[in-house]
């Protein structure tokens, strides 16, 4: 990598997943832990949603995009993707912030799962209630 090479980092997190996010000026290249983009999220749904600032912008085809994610499950890590790229694309150009933003990709989506409560078996359920 030559040294006037501009890199745009990015974090971004949901659930337990969090993805660290590098933007290259490029073609288009999306990696994903070193692996095919296309090879790491096998349904349609996460490939859309992880790539959708990307789509909002219309710079898919001008940046490399490489992302190592841990933690969670497949829908968590894509949308952690997606958050990571807003924030990377945001470095890359303050102006894009009002269309992002419109687009409800800078928002972290806060929830997270509910702990087990002692003395019932799961973080609402209850066990079953006899009155006789």
């Amino acid at each position: 990598m030559s040294a006037e090479t501009t890199v745009f980092y990015g974090t971004g997190r949901r659930k337990s997943s969090t993805a660290r996010v590098r933007l290259l000026p490029g073609s288009g290249k999306l990696t994903v832990n070193d692996r095919e983009f296309d090879t790491f999220f096998k349904h349609e749904d996460f490939c859309r949603h992880a790539i959708a600032p990307l789509v909002t912008v219309d710079l898919k085809d001008k940046f490399d995009v490489s992302v190592n994610v841990a933690g969670g499950g497949n829908s968590g890590q894509a949308v952690a993707m997606a958050h990571g790229i807003a924030r990377a694309l945001l470095k890359f150009n303050p102006e894009l912030r009002s269309p992002l933003k419109k687009a409800g990709h800078l928002k972290r989506d806060p929830r997270e799962k509910e702990r087990k409560k002692a003395g019932q078996p799961g973080a609402r359920k209850r066990f079953q209630f006899s009155k006789r």
